[in-house]
């Protein structure tokens, strides 16, 4: 071969080895998903986002980098399906704390590494809402937390006591004490795989220190479908959407009481239904509810519609719920404090304030300067009927001419009797009467 044929094939040789190098090197990729804050089902959307990404990308592995107080349980439960189902290595890294769920999904991995002055441990479950967890789900937890750590093939026993306070490990936990180990006792105890003080050292620790590093981040969805379905936030909505309605309800027609109404409770059951809590069923219960609510405005009395639309709304905003107990307690809180404001605002503000645009009120006397071309002091104690539901304003009809008017009382259907009591320049005030017996 001539000699510049040679060196030319050499420089083949060498682009082609070069090229398969930097091939090898931009596939060669280990994704960093962190876990911060509460595991709730707005997280689990991103880690499964994210995995997907991963996967798709042929990385090499995945670290969880963990710093959490704990989250729902079967939030945790659905992120092991994830974890189980995805290809490459999983690894942990507990960069301050991995409390509760957060120590379960350490456990999950293909092990894990913690960071000086961490800790890992205390996962006694709890219910939202105060009260004591049955033995059942007790029991189904220490299990879980047993499976988790025989899979990494740390001591069971360990696991259990951060679970049940009534496990005692001689030298380590007492009765009536959960289990928390710090950094140093979890190396000792051959309970971590190892301490690392950075996210580079763990990389090196496994063989990956060559690796691409990929930090994944969630999207402005993902968080904040997240915060929407935080207990304290849904049952802020939840209440904000019973006042609005309460509003809407004392009003005539479809206001901004009955806008807000609407988006509160689309907020509550889209952060819901988004993060996967609930489905369609749900939501269509919502609305036939909704629509049964409307149909008993326009017509007289509360009668079936009425009742069904409350009793469907009630049960769609339990379904829609983490669980049952969250959210019949949501519903309740929410109830009771929508009541007491709504009550509040048709006593004390239905004269002034943000009702004044929604009640008529304004008082149009002679005493104080009003006069008007249109007297209606010669309908004073004239009986007449309810052309329109009164909410309390509303329509009458007296001697075949129709007025605004508003009830002396509450609510009264149309086609009730009525009576002039009180009339101020345009304002006409009319009491229901009682039928003779």
């Amino acid at each position: 071969m001539p000699k510049k044929n040679y060196i030319i094939f050499i420089l083949i040789i060498l682009l082609f080895l070069f090229g398969s190098w930097t091939f090898y090197a931009s596939s060669y990729s280990v994704y960093i998903i962190p876990v911060r804050g509460q595991i709730e089902p707005g997280w689990l959307l991103f880690l499964e986002r994210s995995l997907e990404e991963a996967e798709k990308a042929n990385a090499q592995a995945v670290i969880l980098d963990i710093d959490t107080p704990g989250g729902f349980v079967d939030t945790a439960q659905k992120a092991k399906i994830l974890m189980d189902s995805f290809t490459a290595p999983i690894y942990g890294y507990v960069n301050t704390n991995a409390l509760s769920a957060g120590a379960y999904l350490a456990l999950l991995t293909d092990g894990y590494f913690m960071s000086p002055g961490s800790t890992i441990g205390a996962a006694e479950p709890a219910l939202l809402g105060g009260g004591e967890v049955n033995e059942k789900t007790l029991s189904f937890w220490e299990a879980e937390m047993r499976s988790a750590a025989e899979r990494q093939g740390k001591d069971p026993r360990i696991a259990a006591a951060m679970v049940r306070r009534e496990i005692i490990i001689e030298n380590l936990v007492g009765e009536g004490e959960l289990l928390t180990l710090t950094t140093g006792e979890a190396e000792n105890l051959e309970f971590s795989n190892g301490t690392v003080t950075s996210l580079d050292e763990l990389l090196e620790a496994v063989g990956l220190s060559d690796a691409e590093i990929i930090n994944a981040s969630a999207t402005f969805w993902e968080n904040f479908s997240g915060w929407l379905i935080n207990p304290v936030v849904a049952t802020f909505l939840l209440m904000m959407g019973f006042f609005f309605l309460i509003v809407e309800i004392l009003t005539a027609g479809f206001g901004i009481g009955g806008f807000l109404s609407l988006l509160s409770f689309g907020l509550y059951f889209g952060g819901h239904f988004f993060t996967g809590i609930s489905g369609w069923p749900a939501i269509f219960l919502f609305v036939f509810g909704i629509i049964f609510l409307l149909v008993e405005a326009f017509m007289p009395g509360f009668g079936i519609f009425g009742i069904g639309g409350l009793a469907a709304v009630i049960v769609a905003i339990v379904l829609a719920a983490a669980s049952t107990t969250l959210g019949i307690y949501m519903l309740l809180i929410s109830f009771f404090i929508a009541g007491i404001a709504g009550y509040g605002a048709f006593k004390y503000f239905q004269r002034k304030g943000t009702l004044k645009s929604f009640i008529l009120s304004d008082s149009a006397t002679r005493e104080a300067g009003y006069s008007s071309s249109k007297d209606y002091r010669h309908l004073l104690g004239k009986k007449g009927q309810a052309a329109t539901p009164m909410r309390p304003s509303g329509m009458v009809e007296i001697e075949g001419k129709r007025y605004d008017a508003v009830s002396e009382g509450g609510y009264i259907d149309a086609g009730e009797t009525l009576e002039v009591a009180q009339v101020e320049g345009y304002r006409i005030v009319v009491r229901k009467l009682n039928k003779e017996k």
